[in-house]
């Protein structure tokens, strides 16, 4: 046994070696996705990779030079030639990578490259004045901008389909369940209404804190020093320059201007992760009544193009409902990892903020992932409301022994409505039948309409009228 493991092991060893197990390190470590079908090939993925981020950093440089460049604290040529140079594809982000280890960031080795590629007349135009984390903090308000999109829109589709979905269901009887049981009907309506609403909870949120996300411009520890000290020794110094280029660099790369530098004061990045976190949680919610409503001995709805299975060929997965119920048990963490840098020591932390930048691009992929997910969940979903009649049927008519006993007290006492209904209960859990039937023999009740007071149809409340109600809501 010993010796097998031995050879298995070397075997791998030479794989490895000669690229059978991995190539080399660069290929190794490349993130296509394998393991993440929540985000692969969602926008997001796309809008949040290394080049993505890159280009979002170049894209804050550039603007950081045009900026002084409107206020005469740079040439307009250095600001045209940074912008020209500021191209992802002119760099190697996995050499950045790499040299970046040595100074914990991936900006400084940037800083260099994008110095050397232009002209040696504009290169102290570069970052000048600038902090690391002026520049990563603007790219992921950047990257956060540009992912939100998409997975706005998406929110957008998905709360479309369940709005059509409700008005067509807004009287179509289920039961509802509490605690895993059946309780009282409700409509398919009304739930579909309620996956609605979270939808717009989350787009709505989302919509705020992409409105509000901000530049970051504060210098090495967040006072603006640098840039009047450049200016005066130019003799370009302007009243309140500091601050007038703050506002013309947020004007630059279209975000808002912050009232201050926000390098240990996170409060951006808390309300992304809050934002995007909750929009994970409503698909969530989505996701998992789709997943029990699906079940085979339930089958009140079912995906449209259900997975396959590698071993049963019968099955049609719920795939798309199992991601998002994934995705919103990832999603709390990482935003807790991001709301615990808020505790950030000093004018700027070692740590904290280095703890958030793959979090948060982890985050950003699985809200566009699950934003992907549930428009194509919705858009597809299936519902069968000849199943839902069906098992709506299976107490024998309990599902409404709340309305039985509104209407029994008024005849004949609480007391012995609810003891009347208690046995009738027993009797048909013991032996079948109906609880009409079971009604039927009391002579008080002589004169009701036990099959009609018993049919769970008619007896969902205001369930209509809160689902129209509810599809007011733009």
């Amino acid at each position: 046994m010993s010796d097998d493991r031995d050879e298995r092991d070397d075997r791998a060893g030479r794989q490895d070696a000669d690229g059978g197990g991995g190539r080399a390190a660069h290929r190794g470590a490349d993130d296509v996705g394998l393991l993440d079908p929540v985000r692969v090939g969602s926008t997001a993925e796309a809008t949040t990779g290394d080049t993505a981020f890159l280009q979002a950093m170049l894209d804050a440089e550039a603007a950081l030079t045009r900026a002084q460049a409107t206020l005469g604290l740079a040439p307009d040529a250095a600001a045209r030639a940074v912008t020209e140079a500021a191209s992802a594809d002119r760099f190697d982000a996995r050499e950045l990578a790499l040299r970046g280890r040595a100074g914990g960031n991936p900006v400084i080795p940037l800083v260099a490259a994008l110095t050397a590629a232009v002209p040696a007349a504009d290169a102290p135009y570069v970052h000048r004045g600038a902090t690391s984390q002026d520049i990563l903090d603007t790219a992921s308000m950047l990257v956060a901008d540009r992912t939100m999109r998409p997975i706005t829109a998406d929110l957008e589709r998905t709360a479309g389909t369940l709005a059509r979905l409700a008005a067509r269901h807004r009287a179509t009887p289920m039961p509802g369940r509490t605690l895993t049981q059946h309780a009282v009907p409700t409509t398919f309506g009304l739930k579909a209404a309620g996956w609605r609403g979270l939808v717009l909870d989350a787009r709505d949120r989302l919509t705020a804190v992409r409105r509000s996300l901000p530049a970051q411009l504060g210098g090495a520890a967040g006072t603006l020093a640098a840039f009047h000290a450049y200016a005066e020794a130019e003799g370009a110094a302007l009243p309140d320059v500091a601050v007038r280029l703050l506002g013309a660099y947020a004007r630059e790369v279209a975000l808002a201007e912050p009232v201050l530098p926000w390098h240990a004061l996170r409060t951006p990045v808390a309300d992304l992760a809050g934002a995007l976190a909750f929009a994970v949680g409503a698909l969530g919610k989505l996701a998992a009544d789709v997943l029990v409503l699906s079940r085979t001995e339930i089958g009140e709805v079912s995906e449209g193009a259900g997975g396959g299975s590698s071993a049963m060929p019968h099955k049609a997965n719920p795939v798309r409902a199992t991601l998002l119920a994934a995705a919103a048990r990832r999603a709390p963490a990482l935003a807790a990892v991001l709301h615990g840098a808020v505790a950030a020591e000093d004018e700027r932390p070692a740590g904290a903020w280095h703890a958030e930048w793959e979090t948060l691009r982890d985050l950003l992929r699985l809200a566009g992932g699950a934003a992907r997910d549930a428009a194509e969940l919705v858009a597809g979903l299936r519902v069968h409301p000849d199943r839902m009649r069906v098992n709506l049927d299976l107490t024998g008519g309990l599902v409404v022994s709340e309305r039985l006993t509104a209407v029994l007290a008024a005849r004949l006492g609480r007391a012995r409505a609810r003891r009347l209904l208690t046995e009738a209960a027993d009797t048909i859990r013991r032996g079948g039948g109906t609880l009409a039937e079971a009604l039927s023999a009391e002579p008080a009740l002589a004169g009701l309409d036990l099959a009609s007071l018993t049919d769970p149809g008619h007896y969902t409340g205001a369930a209509a009228a809160l689902t129209d109600r509810a599809l007011t809501r733009a």
